[in-house]
């Protein structure tokens, strides 16, 4: 059996301590040619897989990084928006990574929320 998150909360619900201990993501990266052929949304301020699932991408999944550059939420290391970075042909081929979301400090908050009654 493993243990993948602790968390701590006071007798008034709140968050005292969180850890996680992530076992390494499941993660695929693919080269695309123009179109894409998955239906990207933005949703919570990540750009994740709306439809369409092929060699291990699966839907919600997030994309984690485009060309090898980090994506944090819907802008890449550059500055640009994601969705219009890969809406643009003259940008492809590109080869984007897609794995798993981690958890924000407030979907965390709520999580931990839910476990006082």
């Amino acid at each position: 059996m493993a243990i993948f998150s602790v968390y701590v909360v006071n007798k008034a619900g709140g968050l005292i301590y969180q850890l996680d201990s992530y076992a390494p993501r499941a993660e695929a990266e693919k080269t695309f040619s123009y179109p894409l052929d998955l239906l990207l949304k933005l949703h919570d301020e990540r750009v994740l897989v709306a439809f369409g699932q092929r060699d291990g991408i699966r839907v919600g999944h997030a994309v984690l990084a485009i060309n090898g550059k980090d994506v944090n939420g819907k802008y890449t290391a550059d500055g640009k928006e994601v969705l219009e970075y890969l809406g643009n042909p003259a940008n492809y081929p590109v080869s984007v990574r897609f794995g798993r979301p981690r958890l924000t400090s407030n979907e965390k908050l709520m999580l931990a929320s839910m476990f006082h009654s």
